[in-house]
């Protein structure tokens, strides 16, 4: 397969209907003619109000163009990611990477962005930015670091901020009436447009000239093929509402009890794409009903189905809202309340099955979701293997991240005035932390984290709430808010000496939160203070009987000793810790205790068993796709050759490790 062929392309197929912009493409094909690359990549600019068409002429323009950039076409919405109308860039900049097959990706916005540059450096690469609202803040972060990309823009409005301006800025209008009949022509190819034009400019002065607009009012008509469009424009205007809106309306008007109920329920579910589980999830009337009610609202147009995954549906931000306007018009508050419940206690349910099968059973506070009436569990484990099942598990968490996001802050929404949601706010972030650790996502992450810790602080949960507080510490800490996370775990170790007893499962919870200041000290380079916590931590794990606690403190003292020169005992703590994970087949553990010991031994002038330890660290890190543990490993592989004057051992590993630098953009 050749380069080409394996570019990254992000952008869904053509649309069946696309109309005028011909100007507009036109301006931006003979700008990118008449272009000299600079350092700064080609900027285009596409601005307007919602429904006008700038995302599709966006990709449009990508499409025409796509042959020019051979590195890929990247897109990103920022709409996906924005919270409280701020986006959190290092989180997009995370997605870029990895959709440029970049592993090892970096924790900190500043690393990411590092990261980026060094990816995209003199790459002809076309990134699509939807819905942006600061040039400053969020295009200019995430602008490739190469004068031969073009970065085309969507934005209701002009972005002054964006540094020297865009090379193109194309404000968009409605589109003018010839151009409206000819859109809804060609979606309707109905025969009532030609022989009844009074009403016809009626529905195109109704849809305001966006093309959104008109290709519902296009599909209403071929739901209703054989009433007269005087007819049909009339109870239009019977609605007595806005123009555009009552466009949207009288769609909704046509669909069924199930379907419009579908509709309104999805403004609840703030995710960016329902699948059909999800949509079963909020009716909870059974796939059949779920199913019938999705393929209406395709039918309807009120729905785009052309999104990257299979299996999932988009509700545009333009109706998204309509959908909102009308469920607090339609929806029955307390029905309304009974969804929303439904769908936690679903995402809740589905996400503590992807949890156990994802980590194996470990120490969980929430005693389990039960079925939802009406519903199916998503089946993780298919019979084709332990690994299977963990990588679907791991996958189901990303790819529905942001409905789980979003059922955390609703349940706490509903727990702060009923009786439900609560428990559920905290009991959705004992898998978020397994997402966490798989994918971190540090501004949704941190977010949900807190929500969980006022959740559980509420609920009077107290080993929830110290667990909470664990779990909201290491993203803090490794986003450098090193006096944040401490202020988290010691409110945690607090509440351990207040309200702990003396049961396993509490002592145990201790042990771990004192393994977590041991993490944090390690972090700032207190190792003497990490050394203590670990130390402490491991004697807790050893008298309840908990084996592998005791032997995963075993091995992080033995690193933190061999920081503060304690070679011998270092040694020592590492080898019985790699025997024991050997022994529990725990191979990325064998792997990383191999490493630790072999830089003692290295230390220890045991250069021979230090090198052996090394191969097996070395292809415990190529073996499940390690590349950061790689790199670590091969650098210390050419320290310890090229000490033994073996050079040109020393420089394969050298320029091995350079080559995975590079790929990654790493320092």
């Amino acid at each position: 397969m050749g380069e080409q062929e394996r570019m990254v392309y992000q952008i869904p197929p053509e649309p069946a209907h696309f109309v005028d912009r011909d100007a507009a493409q036109e301006r931006v094909l003979r700008a990118l003619d008449q272009h000299a690359p600079r350092n700064r990549p080609f900027c285009v600019v596409l601005s307007g109000y919602a429904g006008l068409g700038k995302t599709e002429l966006a990709f449009r323009l990508a499409r025409l163009v796509e042959e020019r950039y051979p590195d890929g076409v990247l897109y990103a919405d920022l709409d996906d990611v924005r919270r409280d109308g701020a986006v959190e860039t290092a989180d997009v900049l995370g997605a870029l990477l990895r959709a440029l097959e970049t592993e090892a990706v970096e924790p900190t916005h500043a690393g990411r962005a590092r990261q980026y540059w060094s990816r995209t450096r003199g790459k002809r690469l076309v990134l699509v930015l939807d819905n942006a609202r600061y040039g400053g803040t969020e295009v200019e972060a995430l602008l490739p670091a190469s004068g031969d990309s073009l970065v085309i823009v969507t934005s209701h409005g002009p972005l002054y901020d964006l540094q020297a301006g865009a090379a193109v800025e194309l404000p968009l209008d409605p589109l003018t009436e010839p151009d409206a009949l000819d859109l809804l022509e060609r979606i309707t190819r109905d025969a009532r447009l030609a022989d009844d034009p009074e009403p016809v400019r009626e529905l195109l002065s109704l849809c305001g000239g966006l093309p959104a607009a008109l290709h519902v009012a296009g599909r209403w008509m071929r739901r209703h093929a054989y009433r007269p469009l005087h007819r049909l424009t009339g109870e239009l205007r019977a609605g007595g509402t806005p123009e555009v809106e009552q466009v949207w309306d009288a769609a909704y008007r046509t669909l069924t009890p199930e379907a419009a109920r579908l509709y309104r329920l999805l403004a609840d579910l703030t995710g960016p794409t329902v699948t059909l589980a999800s949509a079963d999830a909020l009716l909870g009337k059974g796939t059949h009903a779920a199913g019938s009610a999705l393929e209406e609202l395709h039918e309807a147009g009120l729905l785009d189905d052309r999104d990257q995954e299979p299996g999932r549906s988009r509700l545009p931000g333009l109706l998204r809202a309509h959908a909102r306007r009308r469920a607090e018009a339609d929806e029955d508050p307390a029905e309304r309340d009974t969804a929303r419940r439904r769908v936690v206690g679903w995402y809740l349910r589905q996400a503590q099955n992807a949890d156990l099968i994802a980590a194996g059973p470990r120490l969980r506070f929430h005693p389990g979701a039960d079925e939802v009436p009406g519903t199916r569990d998503v089946l993780f484990d298919r019979g084709d293997g332990e690994q299977a099942a963990k990588r679907r598990a791991h996958g189901w968490l990303e790819a529905e991240r942001h409905a789980l996001f979003a059922c955390v802050r609703l349940a706490d929404e509903a727990g702060a005035c009923s009786e439900w949601g609560t428990s559920e706010a905290w009991a959705l972030c004992e898998p978020l932390w397994t997402h966490f650790l798989d994918h971190p996502h540090y501004a949704d992450h941190i977010d949900a984290f807190r929500i969980g810790v006022a959740a559980a602080q509420r609920a009077g949960e107290v080993r929830a709430l110290v667990r909470m507080r664990c779990q909201l510490a290491r993203p803090l800490w490794e986003q450098g808010e090193f006096e944040a996370a401490d202020r988290e775990l010691t409110q945690a170790w607090s509440a351990v000496r207040a309200g702990f007893g003396t049961s396993p499962e509490e002592r145990k919870l201790a042990a771990s939160t004192r393994e977590f200041h041991g993490m944090l000290r390690s972090a700032q380079g207190d190792w003497a203070d990490a050394a203590g916590e670990f130390e402490a931590s491991g004697l807790v794990h050893e008298e309840i009987g908990n084996a592998y606690g005791a032997t995963l403190m075993r091995y992080r003292l033995g690193e933190a000793l061999a920081h503060l020169g304690q070679l011998e005992r270092a040694a020592d703590l590492l080898t019985r810790a790699r025997d024991e994970f050997a022994e529990g087949g725990r191979a990325r553990l064998v792997s990383r205790a191999s490493f630790a010991l072999g830089g003692v031994l290295y230390r220890l002038e045991r250069a021979d068993e230090a090198r052996e330890l090394y191969a097996v660290a070395l292809s415990g890190a190529r073996g499940r796709g390690g590349i950061r543990d790689e790199i670590r490993v091969l650098d210390a592989l050419a320290e310890l050759e090229s000490a033994q004057g073996r050079t040109t051992e020393a420089t394969e590993h050298r320029d091995a490790a350079r080559v995975l630098r590079e790929r990654c953009g790493l320092e």
